[in-house]
């Protein structure tokens, strides 16, 4: 379940890179580029933190060849997504649910703290995204009031939470993923937001 999971997760943050630098107009090359930083970009920065080198897809090439594939298929079936907003939000969550968990797991297996293992899964989901957002001169996801890195947080206290009742760890990713995806769609939903400040 949990190496699924990280292939939904690297394919759908492809997906998203790819979706967003085609929004932009960039060329193909700037469009596998975009995909390619967004899907790793997170991993990337977790395994030099905690000192795994070199880096996850540097060793298994699986990585890159799901990149690949979820850039081809944002190209092939762009018009299909005749919402593109739409799409590229759905895409972004699942990314932003599967990434964390891989993150939080990361950190366990390193033998850190619970608290480090929460920053390590939050960055592992949004740095792909922030990085994203940067090349596509965009204001980050993250820093604006949209609730994003937050639920990540929250995410993470409730995966600690359950795995205190000793739950088989394929429910424990699954429940912990859905949480996430689900808190993250209803708040988008129902316009749940973090107040920003206000310059006077």
């Amino acid at each position: 379940m949990f190496h699924l999971l990280d292939i939904i997760g690297t394919m759908a943050f492809a997906m998203s890179g790819a979706l967003t630098a085609m929004h932009k107009r960039l060329d193909p090359f700037g469009v596998f580029i975009i995909a390619f930083v967004t899907a790793v970009g997170g991993g990337t920065l977790r395994d030099v933190l905690i000192g795994r080198t070199p880096v996850g897809w540097m060793m298994n090439l699986q990585y890159v060849y799901v990149i690949i594939l979820g850039f081809f298929l944002a190209i092939i079936f762009r018009k299909k997504f005749d919402k593109l907003r739409t799409s590229l939000f759905l895409f972004d969550t699942i990314g932003l649910g599967v990434f964390t968990l891989i993150g939080l797991e990361r950190g366990l297996l390193t033998g850190l703290h619970p608290v480090i293992c929460i920053a390590l899964g939050t960055m592992t989901a949004c740095f792909g995204g922030v990085t994203r957002d940067i090349l596509c001169n965009e204001i980050p996801t993250v820093f604006r009031r949209e609730i994003y890195a937050t639920i990540c947080i929250f995410g993470g206290i409730v995966f600690f939470g359950l795995r205190k009742l000793n739950l088989e760890d394929d429910i424990l990713y699954l429940v912990t993923s859905i949480v996430i995806i689900s808190i993250r769609l209803l708040a988008v939903k129902y316009k749940w937001y973090l107040r920003a400040f206000e310059h006077k």
